[in-house]
């Protein structure tokens, strides 16, 4: 406002519009336009106007605007889809605005109940206190730490239950599924399948996303016959002999941390051997878990794939939960 009254005050002193222009950094286009718009508005005409078309091409009519709110009035149980019909049914000669723009409409109204999106809550499972190596493990992430190339560890810890055996602990970058499947495949085609599986509810073991809060992971654990057994949320102590594991794995196998991944699995792995076969338990009655563990009698075997009638079709599901179907991508929603 305040360099458009500058330059038409000096345009009405008498100097030229193209110095103007110049000084300014406008074009003379710019320059007249502003020009014209004071003599015609006075001062006003220099104030920022109003960017707001016209006219709207495809604005609906406010009569059939003011029915919509009426017939939603009168039956307040009614959707779009019914009001729309109700439209087309009595005017006819009308070009009928579509489904989605009735819902527009009421919901600019506030006359659209939205529904809440329900979704899946943590909830603990039934837990088992077992007498038999395999039997039950325990598995979960101990907290993430900074290694000395400033990059963050995630150790991936699995454990049996009875003899407190350190089955696995893996320096991961990430709690990504994709790392969490090769630690678990590599375990269990070393030592066997246990009958159930015990982990807290954050990812990747558990989705809230998904029904029951089924993961890929645990997908995959069912579908070897292995049991889910999830602790409540909030409540780490009922997966307590693990987390003790995790305390002393932090005391002797991350102060100091190491310089990168390498060298960090490194003490992991001398942790493993120490804490299986030559650290006294006190639990066990001062016994090495190595001298009470034995392998699981099951093998491991990939799951055989899913077979359907041959009257259904096959589609797979991708990555992003897209289903490709017919040329046409639909989003499966849980």
């Amino acid at each position: 406002m305040d360099e458009r009254l500058k330059f038409v005050a000096r345009l009405l002193e008498g100097e030229k519009m193209a110095g103007l222009c110049r000084e300014f950094g406008i074009s003379r286009k710019t320059g007249y336009k502003i020009f014209n718009r004071y003599k015609e508005l006075g001062i006003d005409g220099l104030h920022d106007q109003s960017r707001r078309p016209l006219r709207y091409a495809n604005q609906l009519p406010f009569q059939l605007e003011s029915r919509i709110l009426a017939l939603k009035k009168e039956h307040p149980t009614w959707g779009a889809p019914k009001i729309r019909e109700k439209l087309i049914r009595e005017y006819p000669q009308v070009r009928t605005p579509a489904k989605s723009t009735v819902h527009a409409v009421l919901d600019r109204h506030g006359l659209v109940k939205k529904r809440k999106r329900r979704r899946y809550r943590a909830q603990g499972t039934p837990l088992n206190h077992v007498h038999r190596p395999n039997a039950l493990w325990c598995a979960d992430y101990k907290g993430e730490f900074k290694l000395a190339n400033k990059r963050y560890c995630y150790p991936l810890t699995i454990t049996d239950y009875r003899t407190r055996y350190l089955l696995a602990c893996d320096a991961l970058d990430s709690t990504k599924e994709d790392h969490a499947f090769t630690v678990f495949e590599r375990t269990f085609k070393e030592f066997g399948l246990p009958n159930a599986i015990r982990t807290d509810n954050g990812i990747p073991f558990s989705s809230q996303a998904a029904f029951f809060g089924l993961s890929h992971l645990a997908v995959w654990w069912l579908r070897l016959g292995i049991n889910i057994e999830r602790i409540k949320p909030g409540n780490p102590q009922q997966n307590g002999r693990h987390e003790r594991m995790h305390l002393t794995l932090k005391q002797e196998a991350t102060k100091p941390v190491a310089f990168n991944f390498l060298q960090q699995q490194e003490r992991f792995d001398f942790f493993i051997d120490e804490y299986n076969n030559d650290r006294p338990h006190q639990a066990l009655n001062m016994k090495y878990p190595g001298e009470l563990y034995t392998p699981s009698a099951r093998p491991f075997r990939q799951p055989e794939p899913l077979e359907y009638p041959f009257h259904d079709r096959t589609i797979q599901v991708t990555n992003c939960g897209r289903l490709c179907f017919d040329s046409r991508a639909t989003r499966m929603r849980d």
